[in-house]
């Protein structure tokens, strides 16, 4: 592994030491399609090929977008690399205004889309991008030329150029941009290199609990850097990639595929879990007895994991209980690697209890992502925490209890924005996360809350919104909770509460609180009931943290709606503009 040290070099070295006939698995009407690790690169070399008759030059930046994750982005990406172009993968959700800066900021050449949506959003800003070229797509669509054609470009006589071009390239030179999706202003475009994905990749090895004999599921979206790095990953250690249909499918693809590892973030985990309560709400009598009993069992968790009599129930539950709920995950799971937002302590501890290993771990797009990670070997899971720090990178807590870090996986900085870089990147090489943390047991990171979302009241208490709004979101009668109050008296909270289970509670207790979100949200039986939930979580805080007034809120938070970010954080600047009237009742009636 020691001779990988830029990114093209990964799929040379499955070829060389793990070949495999699935690499890559796409679902294409109905059947699994598998492209090996020979086809693989040999497709690559084609797009380099053609790419170079197009006449795309290092340094040239070409945008790949696409609705799903599939093996064409992989094929395109090494394609890309070759030639020392620079990727720049796209949300495919982002508006059209997004689109036309990231284009412009980036100065793309290039861009292949994967369908007809995408290619409309693209086209419609084509005229405003002076540097666009041409759009390409994976499917076929009326009016866009297809990617095959770039392939078919590709001839014998330029693998002399390729090669010459391959070999110029450094680990230290940048390979790709990636624009965070930001709750504030434009996005910034993270300059990483080689090196700094290559050394994540390796790093994370260890932490790997599975060989080449494994397959995985991906669908996270792949112009995240997360799943981006986990199929590097993946390709290193031999594993086969699976391909989800879509993000509506997976609970289908899961039970098709049996995956032995994937990522999730915690907003799906949850999902899972009130689907699976709500199968348990519908049993009776002894087995619904029974299904409450493991769950609550598994609420008692811990690590280290409880002897005596604790194991012997749980034993009985796992059996009885929790076996169907890793069924329902495709029965082989050994790791579920959880990031992007803070997961509840709460549910951890239920799905680990259940024999279901969710791995928390912690990262950012400019550190290539991660940071840490929990791991069962080695004794390395620790609740609430979000793992021990990888072993090539230095993590030190700074006095105001901001967590900086520093290693190869550190970014370059940000794309033609110097003055940006330097705000969190200092000379030495210390960068600042933005995140606040402390260290349990002197080596298991925790992140307490992010430095920027932390506010003052009036009365000149901090308070820490994201742990109260993972403690709150524990309930089911909330699906999701902002908590607001910056340089207000106190804190209070915005509420989408939990629709679904909200009916069939209503249902069960006989209450009429009508059927629309909307009736939901002013029945005074449910926010009664909120209310009561609220009051009991409110105990574990402060009192100057407490959340004194609610206001229920009948739409729930979305990406499409502009509330959260592709990565399903809260853009709480939007969302109090959104409800600036709730707010106003809130604090001035």
């Amino acid at each position: 592994m020691d001779h990988v040290k830029r990114l093209f070099d990964i799929p040379y070295y499955q070829l060389e030491k793990y070949p495999q006939p699935d690499c890559f698995v796409d679902k294409r009407e109905g059947r699994w399609v598998k492209t090996s690790t020979e086809e693989y690169l040999k497709q690559a070399n084609l797009i380099s090929q053609g790419l170079i008759e197009l006449g795309v030059q290092h340094g040239d930046k070409i945008g790949l977008i696409s609705t799903n994750n599939r093996s064409e982005w992989h094929i395109m990406d090494i394609g890309v690399q070759q030639v020392g172009a620079i990727s720049v993968p796209v949300y495919p959700t982002i508006s059209e205004n997004d689109y036309r800066y990231i284009f412009n900021d980036a100065q793309i050449k290039l861009c292949f889309v994967s369908d007809q949506e995408l290619f409309r959003k693209v086209n419609a800003v084509k005229n405003e991008v002076s540097s666009l070229q041409e759009i390409y797509s994976f499917e076929e669509v009326d009016g866009c030329k297809n990617w095959e054609e770039v392939k078919d470009l590709g001839d014998e006589k330029h693998s002399d150029e390729v090669n010459k071009r391959k070999a110029a390239i450094k680990e230290e030179d940048l390979v790709t941009l990636i624009y965070t999706s930001g709750t504030t202003g434009n996005p910034k475009g993270v300059m990483l290199s080689h090196l700094n994905l290559v050394s994540n990749a390796k790093a994370c090895v260890p932490r790997l609990p599975v060989d080449e004999n494994a397959r995985s599921l991906s669908f996270l979206p792949i112009c995240h850097v997360y799943e981006r790095m986990l199929i590097y990953l993946y390709q290193m250690t031999g594993v086969s990639v699976y391909f989800a249909e879509s993000i509506d499918t997976i609970g289908d693809n899961l039970k098709e595929v049996k995956p032995e590892v994937f990522t999730a973030v915690p907003r799906l985990l949850e999902k899972v879990y009130d689907k699976i309560i709500a199968k348990g709400e519908e049993l009776s009598g002894v087995k619904r007895k029974l299904f409450f009993w493991a769950v609550s069992l598994g609420e008692q968790y811990t690590i280290p994991e409880k002897g005596g009599f604790y194991k012997f129930k749980l034993k009985i539950a796992r059996k009885l209980i929790f076996s169907k709920w890793q069924e329902a995950l495709g029965g082989r799971c050994k790791a579920v690697a959880s990031g992007s937002a803070a997961l509840s302590p709460r549910l951890a501890r239920i799905y680990l209890a259940a024999g279901i290993p969710v791995m928390e771990g912690y990262g950012l797009t400019e550190t290539s992502p991660v940071i840490s990670v929990n791991c069962q070997k080695g004794d390395g899971v620790r609740i609430g925490t979000v793992g021990r720090v990888l072993e090539n990178l230095e993590v030190k807590i700074a006095e105001d209890g901001e967590i900086l870090v520093k290693g190869p996986s550190v970014m370059m900085g940000y794309y033609n924005q110097p003055e940006k870089t330097d705000e969190v990147l200092e000379k030495d090489g210390w960068f600042h996360t933005g995140d606040i943390g402390e260290f349990e047991e002197k080596e298991f990171l925790k992140i307490t809350d992010r430095k920027k979302e932390m506010f003052k009241t009036s009365g000149g208490k901090y308070v820490a919104p994201q742990i109260m709004e993972n403690k709150f979101k524990e309930s089911r009668f909330i699906e999701q909770i902002m908590v607001v109050g910056e340089g207000e008296k106190h804190p209070a909270a915005l509420i989408y509460p939990g629709i679904d289970f909200i009916k069939e509670w209503a249902a069960r207790k006989g209450y009429n609180i009508g059927m629309t979100a909307d009736e939901i949200c002013q029945s005074q039986i449910v926010i009664d009931r909120i209310q009561k939930e609220v009051d009991r979580i409110n105990q574990g805080f402060g009192h100057w943290a407490q959340v004194k007034k609610i206001e229920l809120i009948k739409d729930e938070m979305t990406v499409d709606g502009g509330e959260l970010t592709p990565t399903l954080k809260l853009k709480r600047k939007v969302i109090k503009e959104k409800y600036k009237d709730l707010l106003e009742k809130i604090y001035r009636s």
